[in-house]
């Protein structure tokens, strides 16, 4: 089973972590296979395009996710939306003093002020509408005062891919606000101040 999962690990797949690992405030990763998705992967430089956080409920793990609109989907559901049910987990390296249960209340507090708010196609930065990783880095540097990273420019990404340009197009013309402030789902994956979950 070890080299199993070593083999997985070498060629890129993201192992499930098993929902009783999973703690509130975790960040958990997929890919997709949509348009949007493709593009966002492509720019990024990334194989995950978007982000949830993980809260419990009565003691079952759900997500708060910005879809259309941000909503809280049952952890099950929302792996079976990945390809192969696969996903990553990223945790705050102090976690185990900073997520207290009063750190967590404060993170689920802050979340659910964003429910039923619309999805943002535009990427803005403003509060009107939301996107994926635009909204947890909102909910942790609002709730607890951490920046999980520093925004970055549109205009910083590889946007020199065909499919990127289109989506562009398709979303902006020939307006591109390339010094808009973005998170992306790659720059909080990447973040130095979260570890890796890997399987227990």
């Amino acid at each position: 089973m070890q080299q199993f999962c070593i083999l997985l690990l070498l060629l890129g797949f993201a192992l499930p972590t098993p929902a009783e690992s999973l703690r509130d405030g975790d960040l958990v990763f997929q890919d997709s296979q949509s348009s949007q998705s493709q593009a966002i992967q492509l720019a990024t430089q990334s194989p995950y395009c978007h982000v949830g956080m993980v809260l419990h409920r009565n003691g079952e793990p759900w997500v708060i996710e910005a879809v259309q609109p941000v909503i809280e989907t049952r952890l099950a559901e929302w792996t079976r939306r990945a390809p192969g049910g696969r996903y990553a987990v990223r945790r705050l390296e102090r976690a185990g003093e900073v997520l207290t249960p009063g750190g967590a209340g404060k993170l689920r507090k802050e979340a659910h002020r964003y429910l039923g708010r619309d999805y943002d196609w535009a990427f803005g930065w403003s509060d009107e509408r939301i996107y994926c990783s635009e909204l947890i880095w909102k909910i942790y540097e609002r709730a607890l005062d951490i920046r999980l990273c520093e925004p970055a420019r549109l205009g910083s990404f590889d946007l020199s891919h065909p499919a990127v340009r289109a989506k562009l197009q398709e979303r902006y013309g020939n307006q591109v606000p390339l010094e808009e402030p973005v998170v992306a789902p790659s720059q909080l994956f990447a973040s130095k101040l979260l570890v890796e979950v890997t399987p227990d």
